[in-house]
């Protein structure tokens, strides 16, 4: 199988080692480093699983912006970038419940949404529709990702002189988190209406 490039055919393995997906792999292969980090958790290793959690998220704004720029968006990065992204999610959040940073039924809204909206999409594929990102989604995905990373460095500390106390990173996490799992149902009711809206559209032009 192969993927138009610059106006050739580019066959699945030059595909793979392109910079793009070359990137991306990176951003799969930090996963174990951030969960084993998170595993013997201490205050330096809650920081670095965090630093290495941010510059993988922002790796992810990276390979797609090099993918358009030179015109390598393949069919593997189409299969990998999502992936890498649910992927370092789930992770953390797993390994987050595990640390007793974060409640089981929040993970468990958050992948089931993903989880829905991903069939959904999938469905709307298979009838030839396609779902744009909506701006609920984009902005639950923001405050999920400050969440996890406050969550990831847990760690109270004296961040301001005006401030009594140290800012507890724990706790601003938490509110992140419960704001996207709040941002979480609503874009997921908001796909479903589109797509509701694209079917209701083109049976009526049918």
């Amino acid at each position: 199988m192969t993927a138009a490039v610059k106006g050739k055919r580019v066959t699945l393995r030059a595909q793979a080692v392109q910079i793009p997906n070359l990137i991306t792999y990176l951003r799969i292969g930090s996963i174990p480093f951030v969960l084993l980090l998170m595993l013997y958790d201490s205050p330096r290793n809650a920081f670095i699983a965090a630093m290495t959690f941010a510059a993988a998220s922002a790796t992810d704004a990276l390979d797609g912006y090099l993918a358009r720029r030179f015109n390598l968006i393949s069919l593997i990065g189409k299969f990998l970038d999502p992936l890498a992204d649910k992927l370092i999610v789930m992770g953390t959040l797993v390994m987050l419940v595990h640390l007793g940073r974060v409640s089981p039924w929040v993970v468990f809204v958050i992948l089931s949404r993903e989880t829905i909206i991903t069939g959904l999409r999938t469905i709307a594929a298979s009838e030839g529709l396609v779902i744009a990102a909506r701006n609920l989604g984009k902005q639950k995905t923001a405050l999920q990702m400050v969440g996890i990373w406050c969550l990831l460095v847990h760690y109270s500390y004296p961040l301001f002189d005006w401030l009594d106390e140290p800012v507890s990173f724990h706790r601003v996490g938490t509110y992140f988190l419960y704001l996207s799992v709040a941002f979480s149902v609503l874009s997921a009711a908001e796909y479903f209406m589109a797509f509701f809206r694209t079917v209701a559209a083109r049976e009526k032009s049918a």
